[in-house]
């Protein structure tokens, strides 16, 4: 297949870029990785009239910790969340769940913008920033909000950024001490789409019961989901086999997954039960040994 024809300007700065949105209006559309958009081009299923190729603005890519956060460019490609030093020591689950995108290929060019932006409910960035309580900034000419993740996401491949904007960088607080994560999926094939999978963050306090959980799971329903009711079962515990499994049961009880030739809605849900359960244990164990 081939592309419908568009105008393409390459954008020296984010003020140029947004000029250049304002003035496409809502046929216009940002390129950066591409890995998302290029194959919706090519099937047709998206026929911008000009794309704006944000790729060479300085500073969209960098990763950088200030005070009790790490900001984290737009820019930012899937291989450097999975090797970068800063993003390893204080969020392992971000490098976890980066492993599992598709092939090195597509991680080598993928963006974290491009993915967020893109709100597919089966990728596993959303889900993991969701569980760490991310936020976004994103940018128009006529100013700059910050976007929770939880409101950045709408539905499956519907984000709340408007056509004018353009995600600039995401903001994460550091975690509390004695905190572990664990991010896990299943798919036919690893870099398949996933049939389910989760993020989850437990913290400790000092008699070991769980002081602080966040569970969020991808592919149970239109778009990446806090279980919020499982969080709240573990509060207090001590975290034995009991407790987490009670947790997991409770996690996929109000989910909805769809069917699918890769496996039908009861089915994915019992996968993502499993691999709740699978990483929350692993989350408790790597908090004790902290």
């Amino acid at each position: 297949m081939k592309p419908p024809s568009f105008d393409y300007v390459v954008a020296d700065s984010v003020e140029h870029a947004l000029r250049l949105l304002k003035d496409g209006g809502d046929d216009a559309k940002i390129i950066a990785g591409g890995q998302s958009l290029v194959p919706l081009l090519n099937f047709r299923m998206a026929r911008p009239s000009l794309l704006v190729d944000i790729n060479h603005i300085s500073g969209l890519a960098n990763i950088r910790q200030v005070d009790q956060s790490v900001t984290i460019g737009a820019l930012t490609r899937h291989s450097k969340l999975q090797t970068s030093k800063t993003i390893a020591r204080e969020f392992p689950l971000l490098s976890e769940a980066a492993a599992w995108i598709a092939h090195p290929q597509i991680r080598t060019r993928g963006t974290l913008g491009g993915s967020l932006a893109h709100a597919d409910a089966s990728a596993e960035l959303p889900v993991a920033l969701l569980a760490l309580d991310a936020s976004v900034t994103v940018k128009s000419l006529r100013g700059e909000r910050q976007v929770p993740i939880k409101e950045l996401l709408v539905t499956h491949f519907v984000s709340s950024i408007l056509p004018d904007e353009i995600i600039v960088e995401a903001n994460v607080p550091i975690l509390p001490s004695r905190t572990g994560s664990a991010f896990d999926e299943f798919s036919r094939r690893h870099g398949d789409y996933a049939i389910g999978g989760a993020a989850s963050i437990l913290t400790l306090d000092e008699e070991g019961r769980c002081a602080r959980a966040r569970v969020a799971v991808l592919g149970g329903g239109s778009n990446a989901t806090r279980c919020l009711e499982a969080e709240d079962i573990l509060i207090g515990k001590k975290l034995d086999d009991s407790d987490v499994s009670f947790a997991a049961a409770s996690a996929v009880q109000d989910l909805h997954p769809v069917s699918t030739v890769h496996g039908s809605g009861p089915y994915r849900r019992e996968v993502i039960r499993a691999i709740v359960e699978r990483t929350l244990k692993l989350a408790h164990q790597r908090a004790v040994q902290l």
